[in-house]
């Protein structure tokens, strides 16, 4: 049965994420799995680096033979091998003798320092040091960049290139990554044609189509978008066929109670268990969720505020949390509003786009007030919300943003 009385946006909010589970996991190569989420915890299989390794160029020793060394006192040692990183580790430091290391190379056995070569130089098979150098100095020792065993992801976490390579270096080539859904996107209406055919007179492109579907790809999600005419029988042929297709459906526009909203009637007869159906928001107010065979369907108004509003406050947290994410939904951040911000009515959170400009800590919020609406969105690189139980926003006063770049 069709909501009467709108709920409110955290309320629908709540009940989107107590309805969806992440989706099953997957296996990716580390190339892959940028931004990812993990689906387990993952251990470091071996050290790294596997051995104590220099960190200079320059001349393993024992610290207590180049102790004195200075550059009013010069200490002599016999030059009686070199190493490079990736080469022999099998040498071997004897009394009054050093060994030329490349950064990278493995420490021998017996020294426990690299004297840096600028502060050496060479007399033919003599090193003669005027530096001395500690225990310790120069050596990056064995597994201190991640030890064997030693944890280093957190299931719920995300996956971030400096991440990616740690796990490199701690010996997997191969994750368990959360799937990313695949996301059926319907445009409804007879007014609504693809780009790149010619426009009839009446008609227009599919543009929350397109944003609706670079949306998700932004996050990494495959779609099937699709547009559908204002028809019952059409409709519920694409949403039955869609269905198996796809992890979550998005429908874009039909979702008021007009005589060509048919979108909530369509998916009665499919037997979806619907969940809420009209917001205390605005721009968005008609946005719904449900299910249908265990899958989350999201309805969206066609006017295209109200289909970007909409899908960013209730479809993207609920397709982000399909994929993991451990905090679903725009990152938020406190501005500073330019000029007054009014709602419109005290009940309802009302969302205005604007632009953030970062020259005063916190950053300036800018609201977009063009005659264009898609001129607007186009430009806008936050959304700034007038909470519930808020008449205005006076200039000057902190406000919460959501990010969109």
């Amino acid at each position: 049965m069709a909501e009467k009385t709108p709920i409110g946006l955290q309320e629908a909010l709540a009940l989107t994420m107590a309805n969806i589970r992440p989706l099953s996991a997957q296996s990716v190569a580390l190339a892959d799995a940028v931004d990812r989420i993990a689906a387990e915890d993952l251990v470091a299989q071996v050290d790294s680096p596997s051995v104590d390794a220099s960190l200079k160029d320059g001349y393993a020793v024992v610290a207590q033979s180049v102790a004195a060394a200075s550059s009013a006192h010069a200490v002599r040692l016999k030059l009686a091998g070199h190493a490079a990183a990736g080469g022999d580790a099998a040498h071997r430091i004897l009394p009054g003798t050093t060994i030329r290391v490349l950064t990278g190379a493995a420490i021998p056995e017996g020294a426990d320092a690299v004297v840096s070569e600028e502060f050496t130089f060479r007399e033919d098979r003599e090193v003669v040091f005027t530096h001395f150098a500690e225990s310790g100095r120069n050596v990056m020792a064995k597994g201190s960049d991640v030890a064997a065993g030693e944890p280093i992801v957190r299931a719920g976490q995300i996956l971030r290139p400096g991440r990616l390579g740690l796990l490199a270096a701690a010996g997997h080539s191969r994750i368990s990554v959360v799937r990313r859904p695949t996301v059926a996107i319907l445009a409804t209406g007879d007014e609504v044609v693809a780009p790149g055919v010619p426009l009839p007179a009446g008609k227009l492109y599919a543009s929350n189509l397109l944003a609706l579907t670079a949306w998700c790809r932004r996050y990494g999600m495959a779609t099937l978008p699709a547009i559908v005419r204002d028809d019952a029988e059409a409709l519920f042929d694409t949403l039955r066929t869609f269905g198996p297709q796809a992890d979550a459906i998005i429908t874009s526009g039909g979702a008021w109670s007009g005589d060509r909203d048919l979108v909530a009637g369509v998916l009665r007869q499919l037997e979806w268990r619907q969940v809420f159906h009209r917001i205390r928001m605005g721009p968005g107010k008609a946005a719904g969720f449900g299910m249908l065979a265990d899958k989350p369907v999201f309805i969206l108004p066609g006017g295209p505020p109200s289909n970007l509003i909409g899908f960013l406050q209730i479809a993207l947290p609920g397709l982000l949390k399909q994929s993991g994410h451990p905090h679903p939904g725009l990152r938020k951040i406190s501005a500073r509003a330019a000029q007054d911000l009014a709602g419109r009515n005290r009940d309802w959170t009302h969302f205005v786009f604007g632009k953030l400009e970062w020259q005063t800590d916190p950053p300036l919020f800018v609201p977009l007030r063009q005659r264009s609406r898609l001129n607007a969105m186009a430009e806008a690189t936050a959304v700034a919300a007038i909470p519930e139980g808020c008449r205005q926003i006076d200039a000057g006063s902190l406000l919460p943003a959501q990010l969109l770049d």
